[in-house]
């Protein structure tokens, strides 16, 4: 009966040592995999500092973009009134010769 039970425990024996190299070998598994996603969200960080610095680079030439319509504007509207007066002057000088040309008569 000794060897009955020293073989089953033989056995016993056997399979759990063969479950352990079981478990080893799929937290092995879960530790690359977690190992390959904290590279990717590493490089991801990366990105996002990347990203972070492209914008605020990009907001100093939104803010200069913008002193630069206000300006353009500016001028647009001067040389409206420019061409208020030129037209007026226009106006006028048609109306000074219209007044020569009956002087000369």
């Amino acid at each position: 009966m000794t060897s009955a039970s020293s073989s089953s425990a033989r056995s016993l024996f056997a399979e759990s040592k063969q479950r352990l190299a079981e478990r080893v070998q799929v937290n092995m598994n879960n530790i690359s995999s977690l190992a390959r996603q904290i590279q990717r969200g590493s490089k991801s960080n990366e990105l996002l500092t990347k990203a972070a610095r492209e914008f605020a680079g990009t907001e100093n030439l939104m803010e200069s973009s913008e002193e630069n319509l206000k300006k353009m504007h500016l001028i647009s509207v001067h040389m409206g009134y420019q061409f208020e007066n030129i037209h007026k002057s226009a106006q006028m000088l048609t109306e000074i010769n219209e007044k020569v040309a009956s002087m000369q008569r």
